[in-house]
């Protein structure tokens, strides 16, 4: 019988959601982690390009450096390996309730890791490059019917909705789909 390769995925910052058939990683030993580290300490155990897939949810924005954990997950994920990243909305009042977040995410956050986006072409910060797949407003959230219209129309136009109506119509959430380029 051809068993199938085992894909080794990863959840970064898992805390007590760890995601089924994931590896969970997280500093506090008092959750549902695999494996404790510090995802503010680099390098991360685990060999270069051994990673098929990443999750980190509500995770990144409590980092110290953002940037140097996507290099760090870069390194780590295979060639065409995927991440998700899953943060609070720059907008959202949750963005700003918990002390201990440090950095806020808007539809461009992305966008300077993909060469293909004009931004990463004018501010070369890195080389961790990912293609940007999908952005995604408000996916695990339960929303009501209006909610339900705004975050149709922000999936639609992410852009149009950031930029005409995430003030008076703040959605919580916002999801990047990257692939490891």
């Amino acid at each position: 019988m051809n068993k199938k390769a085992e894909r080794l995925m990863l959840d970064l910052g898992c805390g007590n959601k760890k995601r089924p058939g994931t590896i969970g990683v997280d500093y506090n030993s008092r959750v549902d982690g695999d494996i404790s580290h510090d995802l503010n300490v680099f390098p991360y155990p685990f060999e270069s390009e051994s990673v098929d897939r990443v999750y980190i949810d509500n995770c990144l924005e409590h980092l110290d450096s953002p940037m140097s954990v996507m290099e760090e997950i870069h390194r780590i994920l295979k060639p065409g390996g995927e991440v998700k990243v899953i943060v609070p909305y720059f907008r959202s009042p949750s963005a700003f309730h918990d002390p201990t977040h440090k950095t806020f995410y808007t539809v461009e956050s992305f966008s300077y890791y993909d060469p293909e986006h004009p931004i990463c072409k004018r501010y070369d910060y890195t080389t961790a490059h990912f293609k940007i797949q999908k952005i995604a407003f408000h996916e695990h959230l339960v929303s009501g019917f209006i909610k339900s219209l705004v975050v149709a129309i922000a999936n639609k136009w992410p852009s149009f909705y950031e930029n005409n109506l995430s003030s008076i119509l703040p959605l919580h959430e916002i999801s990047y789909y990257l692939k490891k380029l």
